[in-house]
């Protein structure tokens, strides 16, 4: 049998929060949280149960300043238990008397201030440590004037009669697990740290957090506040991952490191299965196509507590057994075979069910997924526009294609988009391939183009930055990545449907144009053109874009080019 220190009395949030985790324990109850820890500490119980987080009174603030103590054991689990508020009163014959006083802890007078103001404005808050003395002595003295509010299971065991139950709706508690070994990992992880005491200097925290944001990693939870014996800063974290993830130790080392420079300036509090106070309606995931972009996209569903499924040609599973299983089917495969996945997989989902097209073609794509689906079936199309050899989607643009079938799962899996830091773009299908044809068609289009040029006319590649100016380095740079990467999947961005042909094509005609014309040498004629052009480019696109040119110059300088 474990015992477990928490906060009574018996009826407690801290006493049902603990019987939920185990119903056999032996149970010891303390009035205050240092007591709490404290028990554990001298080992006179095995594990600890302390409130950290309401979600009506916020953070519990005792507790930051109590983690220090906890040296020699971890922070291993959470339990988050829905927390009932009762208003009572002694059971009265005659009509009852309004109560003058009302007796309750202090976070419990935190987490029901509305219902309180409105309805009793008037009357005298008495917070007091011990809830069950206090009641006890309510009935031996008969003080009808009192009132009290806690859990309805106190009230009632004490023999007070309910009078307003549910007193403060969406009312959570989260409780920390302390105990004595170290969690192993279980892919649904947080990990809690703690800086010593530090002398502050200015931008400490933008460097610490810039550690964990180029690594892809989110941060669940930071405060700071100065040390109370010594007033130097100290710092919590509470970071998604547990402590055995490469990259977060990377990220730790450099910020002990590198960022705050003292030796032995953190310390790990704990790594847990990860607690989520929202409210996920999407279960599963399931991916049709095991590409590398499906497994990028799998390993952070993952991370996020989701359950996920890839299928394809050479999976134990085949997507028509998998569809059957999920609540979302990701269809991630090559433009060119994506309408006829659609068509070939469309007609299994059920309704109820959602299909979510990680596609680079907005139009065809949406109009087999529609015809090929139930009215049922939820449908958003995204297309990202980075690969899989990002470590994260910070700052990463995503296309986003809602239609009128586009419902929660779809949602969630947008807020999901959000939380990592893409930036988002709304589009009609229209929209979107016209847009795909300016960012993606068209410069791959001439990168290739440009590649043909140099070998039709056996120019060295050696050659080229010498007789490049920064600005004309661009296009070469550009070139370079295309063809240093897979062809097929450029090849499939210069065939795709749409309205992004009509990008090319325009480009083709006004390049021509413009070659006529300078081999004409009609230069008054090309500058027209060009302040014809300019008119289009507002002043703000132009400025912020000489901004991120000077800023790749820079590069470039500094890179010997």
């Amino acid at each position: 049998m474990i015992s477990i220190a928490t906060l009574g009395p018996q009826g407690s949030d801290g006493y049902r929060a603990a019987l939920q985790y185990s119903q056999d324990a032996k149970l010891s109850l303390y009035n205050r949280i240092p007591d709490v820890i404290n028990a554990f500490l001298q080992e006179d119980v095995d594990i600890a149960f302390v409130p950290i987080y309401n979600t009506r009174e916020g953070e519990i603030k005792e507790y930051f300043h109590l983690q220090e103590l906890l040296v020699n054991g971890y922070w291993v689990d959470n339990l988050v238990l829905p927390i009932h508020l009762s208003f009572g009163c002694l059971k009265q014959s005659a009509p009852p008397v309004p109560p003058e006083k009302i007796i309750g802890r202090s976070s419990v007078f935190k987490q029901c201030d509305d219902y309180l103001n409105e309805h009793y404005p008037n009357a005298t808050l008495m917070s007091v440590p011990d809830i069950g003395a206090a009641m006890d002595d309510i009935k031996e003295n008969s003080r009808y004037e009192y009132a009290i509010v806690d859990s309805e299971e106190l009230l009632l065991e004490h023999g007070f009669e309910i009078r307003d139950r549910e007193i403060a709706e969406h009312n959570r508690t989260r409780f920390a697990i302390l105990g004595g070994n170290l969690n192993s990992a279980t892919g649904y992880d947080a990990s809690a740290v703690i800086t010593r005491p530090l002398k502050d200097r200015v931008g400490m925290l933008v460097d610490i957090l810039g550690e964990f944001t180029k690594r892809g990693i989110n941060i669940l939870d930071l405060r700071s506040e100065n040390d109370i014996k010594s007033q130097k800063l100290q710092i919590y974290l509470e970071i998604e991952g547990h402590i055995g993830n490469k990259l977060l130790q990377e990220a730790l080392k450099s910020i002990e490191t590198d960022v705050i420079q003292e030796e032995n300036s953190l310390r790990l509090l704990g790594s847990f299965p990860r607690v989520d106070m929202r409210v996920k309606k999407i279960r599963s995931f399931g991916f049709i196509g095991t590409g590398d972009m499906s497994t990028w996209f799998a390993e952070r569903l993952e991370n996020e507590g989701y359950t996920t499924l890839l299928t394809g040609r050479s999976t134990h599973i085949g997507p028509e057994e998998m569809i059957a299983q999920v609540d979302v089917v990701i269809i991630c495969v090559p433009i060119s075979v994506t309408v006829d996945t659609i068509n070939q997989y469309g007609p299994l989902l059920k309704d109820g069910q959602a299909m979510i097209l990680l596609a680079g073609e907005s139009e065809q794509t949406l109009k087999a997924a529609t015809e090929a689906t139930s009215n049922g079936v939820e449908l958003m199309l995204v297309h990202n526009l980075w690969g899989p050899q990002a470590q994260s989607m910070k700052d990463k643009n995503a296309s986003v294609v809602r239609t009128p079938r586009s419902g929660s799962f779809c949602s969630e899996f947008e807020a999901f988009l959000y939380k990592h830091g893409a930036d988002i773009s709304h589009d009609s299908p229209t929209k979107h391939d016209l847009l795909m044809g300016v960012g993606q068609k068209l410069p791959t289009t001439i990168s290739t183009a440009l590649a043909m040029t140099l070998k039709q006319h056996s120019i060295a590649c050696a050659d080229i930055g010498t007789h490049s100016t920064l600005t004309s380095l661009y296009g070469i740079l550009a070139m370079a990545r295309i063809h240093n990467q897979n062809p097929r999947t450029y090849a499939e961005i210069m065939s795709t449907g749409g309205d992004g042909r009509k990008i090319v094509r325009s480009f083709a005609e006004n390049l021509l144009q413009i070659v006529s014309m300078a081999e004409e040498q009609n230069i008054s004629g090309l500058c027209e053109l060009i302040e014809n052009s300019k008119s289009h480019l507002s002043p703000e696109f132009l400025a912020e874009h000489m901004k991120r040119s000077r800023a790749v110059d820079s590069i470039l300088t500094k890179s010997g080019n």
